[in-house]
């Protein structure tokens, strides 16, 4: 807490309320006593001015083009860490020691497979249903089978609870991807890394080897990191929201599976690959760049802008050597979608018109581009956004479950609808 204080004056009236700091970003003024004190509230439509809770998990600076996990910046764990490391650090607080780290590999990959009865729970799905209605589906049930870890007031249930779920998601996330090609399930193997793992059970089949090369391997991995956390976003505050009235955690992360699956949220980077592939070519770009400069024109681009970055994603230069690196590698340098993407990149830092508005190319606008060319459907996007979402789910809902100043999530509401009013008899009507 600060020393300053925030004066509010109503009418002749004036109230003062504590100023608190963070270790970086904004101060806040506390307002928890506004209510006792004056009888109103704050309206905050999107809370895109109000700090729901403390945190001391990630940072994300908009205008800086800024995010730390723990204070560690992205650029850096995404090229000299690994997605099981990372977790840790968004876990526990601090990255892991060699020991530690393969104590905490080890418990993981024990627990990639799901309960075969699980496997019932597909086949009751239609095969083109979304695989994110069957991710949001499956998470849900977990609660079902796993009872020895959905007390939440005990801290070894919880961090059982964890694991399952950091393992177990990519099984249940590569079992959709299966279901809707009509391919037999592929069981995890223990002796590949995460990321490997999880493109051995969407890929290989039966009646052949799959080998996975080491650099769509670390691409993929790559996504997972960078896709870990991030902040209070709507899915993240969906699960802190949920997980505040006590409900277990697997449905705790369930709610943040459905709310990741809206277009506005967790679809963007499908939306930015269809974007491309509708401008088709480079010498198409001109037509497209003004119809998103008519405000009168429907169409929008995708993969540009973000609400919170107000400077160059950071991710995103992350992203594009990647895309780069295994675009390479599979033989698709002259992809078209490639070259329309990098000549919109160009474009969209040097013309004045997204200079000014600060559109810059975020990290969606290559991702999809990556997961495309590795083999996956459109429709698997935002279920690979929710395996690389969970841990941040997961970390941010035992932040919260710790807080000592923890309460059931309760938001206002400014009410202009009818007011108190009699019943009127329908033969009155």
């Amino acid at each position: 807490m600060s020393d300053q204080t925030a004066k509010l004056t109503i009418g002749e009236e004036t109230f003062e309320f504590p100023v608190l700091n963070g270790t970086v970003g904004p101060d806040v003024i506390d307002i928890r006593s506004l209510y006792a004190k004056t009888g109103m509230f704050t309206y905050d439509p999107g809370f895109t001015s109000t700090a729901a809770c403390d945190s001391a998990i990630t940072y994300i600076d908009g205008d800086k083009g800024e995010l730390l996990y723990r204070g560690y910046p992205i650029d850096q764990l995404a090229e000299k860490s690994s997605f099981l490391e990372v977790c840790f650090l968004l876990l526990y607080g601090d990255l892991p020691k060699k020991n530690e780290l393969a104590d905490f590999s080890n418990r993981v990959t024990r627990h990639t497979m799901v309960h075969e009865q699980m496997h019932y729970f597909y086949r009751g799905f239609r095969r083109d249903a979304h695989p994110m209605a069957i991710v949001t589906g499956v998470v849900g049930a977990m609660a079902a089978f796993y009872h020895d870890s959905t007390d939440i007031s005990d801290p070894v249930q919880r961090e059982i609870a964890s694991i399952r779920m950091i393992a177990k998601i990519p099984t249940i996330a590569a079992m959709a991807y299966k279901y809707s090609v009509g391919q037999p399930f592929v069981y995890p193997r223990n002796d590949l890394d995460y990321a490997s793992n999880f493109l051995h059970m969407c890929f290989a089949v039966p009646a052949e080897e799959y080998k996975i090369d080491p650099v769509v391997a670390k691409a993929m991995d790559r996504i997972f990191t960078l896709h870990a956390d991030h902040e209070q976003n709507a899915s993240t505050s969906t699960v802190r929201l949920s997980g505040s009235s006590d409900a277990n955690p697997f449905a705790c992360i369930a709610a943040g599976v459905a709310c990741l699956w809206g277009p506005a949220h967790g679809g963007a980077n499908e939306a930015a690959l269809n974007m491309l592939r509708e401008i088709g070519t480079v010498d198409r770009i001109p037509e497209y760049i003004e119809k998103a400069k008519d405000k009168n024109d429907p169409f929008r681009l995708m993969g540009f802008g973000h609400r919170v970055y107000k400077n160059y994603d950071p991710r995103a230069a992350v992203m594009q050597e990647s895309a780069r690196e295994v675009l390479e590698l599979l033989g698709v340098e002259n992809n078209p979608t490639l070259q329309v993407a990098q000549e919109l990149e160009k474009i969209a830092l040097s013309d004045p018109y997204f200079v000014d508005r600060k559109l810059y190319p975020n990290v969606d606008f290559y991702s999809g581009i990556i997961l495309d060319a590795i083999g996956f459907p459109t429709s698997m996007f935002t279920a690979i956004f929710a395996l690389s979402r969970t841990v941040g789910w997961i970390a941010q809902w035992k932040e919260m479950i710790g807080d000592p100043q923890k309460k059931i999530g309760r938001p206002r509401q400014l009410y202009n609808g009818v007011a108190a009013r009699d019943y009127t008899p329908i033969s009155e009507r």
